[in-house]
């Protein structure tokens, strides 16, 4: 089967929110991969194929093979290879069956998309078990869970005009009614909002307890635009925020999704891109903050690749990620590397 390349927005809109990935930049600074036998399951990736960027299988393959035994990873959806015809509300199915037809297991190599998180509009309450189902069974017995962002906040500079969300998108009745239909299919749902609306997920998980809820990239540290200079109050509300969502038991968090423009960290500013030792020290009381909420057991790092490919290399932030761990027991680095994404997204 052949796959469009039909996109559903306009090229600046695509890409104008998002750092250039600079490949002679990242080349400048190689490290070697540090304990390369550590088994990891990449829990967040994405492929892209849009106006002037193109990252599909075999580029994240040439990282996820750079050196660190990534064994398998789980794919997030990405507005990739919608369907170019048919209901607008079925199109999304196009890119769970792009990515499950391009990336069949090869001996010798990770399971790329072992898992996969698609997008359905989910306001379409009750009526969206339909693209669910279809989801599923383009999956081919690995679609798992759906993702629709609900990023919002006053200060409208921060969302991607692509993918932002109305104000109040995660109390909608007919949000909440999809997300029902997600939990009953045995489906998962991960969150990407920015961190003043984590109190809107805290209602979400109350309200659905059987829901399994994967809050993406730390919960959505914003350190820019209105926030920028104000990590002593951005830190004291998200760790308090934080830790309240923490003890909901259906809700878990993935560690990384750090190297983007709203986190403020101006990596992609250095005349060399950051070391492992940098990006451990920058990140250090920001993911450590998220593993004492959680605990080893529901944290999971990610990639979130190629997006974070604008401020360093995939050798240097997974060598980030276990210089931060140096000091955790084998069990718990084991479930923060591949354990917890397996248990989550039932890998088999």
């Amino acid at each position: 089967m052949s796959f469009p390349s039909h996109q559903p927005t306009e090229g600046h809109a695509m890409t104008s929110n998002y750092l250039n990935v600079r490949e002679d930049w990242l080349g400048q600074r190689r490290e070697e991969v540090l304990e390369p036998e550590l088994a990891i399951v990449d829990a967040h990736h994405h492929f892209y194929d849009r106006p002037g960027w193109t990252y599909l299988r075999d580029e994240y393959m040439t990282d996820a093979t750079s050196g660190h035994s990534v064994e398998a990873s789980v794919y997030m959806q990405a507005l990739t290879r919608y369907r170019d015809g048919g209901p607008e509300h079925m199109r999304p199915v196009g890119e769970t069956e792009y990515v499950a037809q391009t990336t069949v297991p090869q001996p010798g190599q990770p399971r790329i998309a072992q898992s996969i998180v698609g997008y359905a509009d989910l306001r379409r309450g009750a009526n969206v078990r339909e693209v669910l189902e279809a989801h599923q069974a383009a999956g081919e017995g690995r679609f798992r869970g759906v993702r629709h962002l609900a990023t919002w906040d006053a200060d409208s500079s921060l969302a991607n005009p692509l993918t932002a969300a109305p104000q109040g998108l995660l109390a909608d009745t007919g949000y909440r009614k999809g997300l029902a239909e997600v939990a009953a299919l045995g489906l998962s749902y991960d969150a990407w909002l920015f961190w003043p609306q984590l109190g809107e997920l805290i209602d979400v998980a109350d309200a659905l307890p059987d829901l399994p809820i994967i809050l993406d990239h730390c919960g959505g540290i914003v350190r820019i635009g209105a926030y920028a200079d104000r990590d002593d109050v951005i830190c004291t509300g998200w760790r308090a925020s934080l830790h309240e969502l923490a003890r909901r038991p259906n809700v878990f968090v993935k560690l990384g999704g750090l190297g983007m423009r709203i986190n403020g960290f101006g990596f992609e500013q250095g005349a060399l891109p950051p070391s492992s030792e940098e990006l451990a020290a920058a990140w250090r009381p920001w993911l450590l903050t998220c593993i004492e909420a959680f605990g080893p057991q529901r944290c999971m790092f990610e990639s979130n690749f190629p997006v974070d490919k604008g401020s360093y290399s995939y050798v240097n932030g997974w060598n980030a990620f276990k210089r931060l761990t140096q000091g955790f027991s084998a069990t718990e680095r084991q479930g923060l590397f591949q354990m917890t994404a397996r248990r989550v997204y039932r890998l088999t």
